[in-house]
């Protein structure tokens, strides 16, 4: 039976939906809580930087098009964007498998954590002016991208990604036309996934209105508004790692062992 979310209880849900125990319900709330600010995150980037940082199909692109008209400079920036989202995938990856060992239930609420504090830190990119300076926060919020993306496909068993918004309008469009064949050709075996096409759907409205919302908030606020878009994700994953501090603390220590034989 799939566990409750409890709204009235905010630190009982984020237990909840960074717990070990999944459910296809928990699995769309924390991905539509991801989208909203991967989609916020993403639009911020364009306006701080003049990047989309989580468009790495439009960095592969760039990197043919600047090597064609020989320019290095552009080649080398879509390649650190890239570098830094593998990179952010590859961490996620390393920090979920470590925390299984060592943390137990709470190995989905570690990567999220990271992600909540790299975010924090992108805030003070304002003080960057120069062209160094710049870089590194791009890097940094790819880097969170890349994180944030293989978080997900972790925690959803590779069903759910919410930055990679080409491949769910891919997905939309394939079901639009099951359903168009179905209504032409009745009786055929040929349905729609109701449910996937809800999923779809509701992740890619909520990243296009976390981008207004990004947009917004980073016209008026810069650098800055990531810190709210931080203090969200560290919100859902503290209550979770403080959880767990808590049960270790208030474990039995194990009795002595005597010495070897």
């Amino acid at each position: 039976m799939a566990r409750p979310i409890h709204i009235l209880r905010p630190f009982a849900s984020a237990r909840v939906l960074v717990s070990h125990r999944r459910s296809p319900g928990s699995d769309h709330v924390l991905a539509l809580f991801l989208a909203g600010i991967a989609g916020a995150s993403n639009a911020g980037g364009f306006f701080a930087l003049g990047q989309y940082t989580s468009h790495m199909t439009g960095y592969l692109s760039q990197i043919a098009d600047s090597l064609a008209t020989g320019h290095l400079l552009v080649t080398a920036t879509a390649l650190l964007a890239i570098a830094s989202f593998v990179t952010g995938a590859a961490f996620c990856a390393f920090l979920v498998n470590w925390a299984r060992h060592r943390m137990g239930r709470r190995q989905f609420a570690l990567p999220l954590a990271v992600q909540g504090a790299c975010l924090a830190c992108f805030g003070f990119g304002g003080i960057f002016t120069t062209t160094p300076g710049r870089l590194f926060a791009l890097c940094c919020l790819c880097f969170i991208m890349g994180m944030q993306n293989a978080t997900i496909t972790k925690i959803s068993g590779a069903r759910i990604r919410t930055t990679h918004a080409t491949g769910m309008i891919t997905d939309i469009g394939i079901e639009g036309g099951r359903a168009l064949y179905r209504r032409l050709h009745p009786g055929r075996g040929v349905g729609v996934d109701g449910a996937k096409l809800r999923i779809l759907l509701s992740l890619v409205g909520t990243f296009v209105a976390g981008g207004i919302v990004g947009a917004l908030g980073y016209a008026m606020a810069g650098f800055y508004f990531s810190w709210p878009l931080a203090a969200l994700l560290l919100g859902l994953a503290v209550p979770a790692l403080a959880a767990k501090t808590r049960q270790d603390a208030t474990r039995p220590a194990a009795e002595p062992q005597g010495p070897a034989p």
